[in-house]
């Protein structure tokens, strides 16, 4: 029995939270009717607690456990439940971190300071949901406190007590949760949370009825009726990013500007190593305008869209043309994703596993447009652009794969873009422009590995092209020198830079020793590779 959290409780908590989202994510799954019946809250709680306590597991012991467990939860948070439960997890290290172990009463005052920092996160709180819940646990916690039971187990029982009678009262609060005969998802995963801290201090897990769904949810999530609160009409989407190089103005403009164009608008601010950054999380129509509001309110990166509900089958809209871009993995780390979506390029991004083709496909009927181009940028997700673009032409659509091979050839094909052509010039041109893109990279290396350019060691600095390392050296600048000037032997008018520092000296490079090449400088994302290279 802990009497009080220290900073090893905190890692024991993070790791039992994920276990028990992990256990619980179908359930809670299965419950998600509100504000969108799309099934996954419990996936986003469980992935946002996952990055959470994935960043305690390594830390360094430099700083307080509860700074290093919020930071890893707003970094990671998922969806509209993940930025909430991050906030909340936030909320708690405002007042914890480097407060030294925690007793209950500690614990009880930062429980409220979290819950109404949850509820000042989203631009508009409704009862009956996340935050109703949140609330009545800390208001339990403080409760167990001004009766004199203050020690730690006493309060957190009575806060999980007290946050699962508040779940259980949620369905009669939203006609949505009444209707499908559910309680709020989001609250349930909260709840699976304090479970997990009851666990973690007392070494006993509580003993608590399944949470079930009923066939109301069911239907819901199949989309048999319109999602209650939904942000407009049509399909809409989430659009979710992390904005760094900003300030505290500039992202309450932001919060004035996508309060104005959806809802579900969650926004958390974290201090990194790097500088102060947002989980910006929002629902809209229109993806551009939302990530648009976020270029102007600092830099946007590692942006998520996903189709809310099932895209109607509408017809396209005459004349309307549209561009669908991939981004891998990887890819969108470098800030890639950005840069199409700044072009008005409608972005899919990719995780770790294959393109999910109805995703593709959803993305493509969703732009409305009758003639779509769409561009894999990734030689293994050629085949699923292929089948997808099929089925969009089934609907009505005249779609056209651009075989593009990286994100780098799709951003040469944006480029050269004319809505004024005809739909079929205009993708003989952007092919074009892409085949007539080659690029490469410099990065550094992880292991020691046999290349076509000798063996490297980790730590060298790696020059490829197309994935081929063709040039190894001891220093990131001079095999980036090397390697624009091998590209540009080719001949060469125009060279992309993606990257910070290193794309600043490449420039500086090219304007010395090839001065008529037309160069366009991007900033790369934080932790992203060193340099991305087109050549056009």
């Amino acid at each position: 029995m802990l009497t009080a959290l220290d900073e090893a409780a905190v890692g024991r908590w993070s790791r039992a939270a994920v276990d028990a989202l992990r256990t619980a994510r179908g359930s809670i799954d299965d419950l998600n009717v509100f504000p969108v019946p799309d099934g996954d809250t419990g996936t986003n709680l469980l992935l946002t607690a996952e990055s959470a306590a994935d960043a305690v597991a390594v830390a360094d012991g430099s700083e307080s456990s509860w700074s290093v467990f919020a930071r890893g939860a707003v970094l990671g948070a998922r969806g509209n439940s993940g930025a909430i439960l991050a906030q909340l997890l936030r909320g708690l290290a405002d007042t914890l971190a480097g407060a030294g172990p925690v007793d209950g009463a500690l614990f009880a005052t930062a429980l409220r300071g979290a819950a109404g920092s949850a509820y000042e996160a989203v631009a508009e709180p409704e009862e009956g949901t996340f935050l109703t819940v949140a609330r009545a646990g800390a208001e339990a916690a403080a409760a167990a406190v001004q009766a004199g039971r203050t020690a730690l187990a006493e309060v957190v029982r009575a806060t999980a007590d007290g946050a699962r009678k508040a779940l259980q009262g949620t369905t009669a609060q939203l006609a949505a949760l009444r209707e499908a005969g559910v309680v709020d998802a989001g609250g349930a995963g909260w709840c699976v949370v304090l479970d997990a801290l009851v666990a973690t201090v007392t070494g006993v897990e509580p003993d608590r009825a399944p949470l079930v769904a009923g066939e109301g949810a069911r239907r819901a999530q199949a989309g048999t009726r319109e999602a209650p609160h939904h942000p407009h009409a049509g399909p809409g989407s989430e659009v979710q990013f992390l904005l760094a190089d900003s300030s505290e103005r500039a992202v309450d403009r932001l919060r004035t500007e996508l309060g104005w164009l959806g809802d579900c608008l969650v926004v958390v601010g974290v201090d990194t190593p790097e500088g102060r950054q947002w989980n910006v999380h929002v629902h809209v129509s229109d993806v551009g305008a939302a990530v648009e509001a976020g270029i102007r309110a600092g830099r946007p990166h590692r942006i998520a869209v996903t189709p809310l509900a099932p895209v109607s089958v509408a017809a396209p809209l005459p004349g309307a043309r549209a561009t669908v871009a991939v981004v891998p993995a990887g890819w969108v780390a470098d800030g890639l994703a950005e840069l199409f979506t700044a072009e008005g390029v409608v972005v899919v991004p990719v995780g770790a596993g294959p393109l999910d083709e109805e995703a593709l496909l959803d993305a493509v009927l969703g732009t409305g447009a009758a003639d779509v181009v769409v561009l894999p940028n990734d030689r293994a997700v050629a085949p699923v652009a292929g089948r997808a673009a099929a089925r969009a032409r089934e609907e009505g659509r005249d779609v056209a794969v651009v075989p593009t091979r990286s994100p780098l050839q799709g951003l040469a094909a944006v480029a050269v873009a004319d809505p004024q052509r005809r739909f079929a010039d205009d993708v003989i041109g952007m092919a074009e422009a892409a085949a007539a893109t080659r690029w490469a990279e410099v990065t550094v290396a992880e292991t020691e590995a046999l290349t076509l350019a000798g063996r490297c060691h980790p730590g060298d600095a790696l020059g490829m092209v197309e994935g081929e390392v063709v040039v190894i050296g001891p220093a990131l600048v001079t095999v980036a020198c090397d390697l624009l000037d091998r590209l540009l032997a080719g001949g060469g008018e125009l060279v992309s830079l993606v990257g910070g520092r290193l794309g600043d000296a490449a420039a500086a490079h090219l304007a010395a020793h090839h001065p008529t090449v037309e160069v366009v400088r991007h900033p790369g994302a934080p932790g992203s590779r060193p340099l991305l290279i087109g050549v056009e």
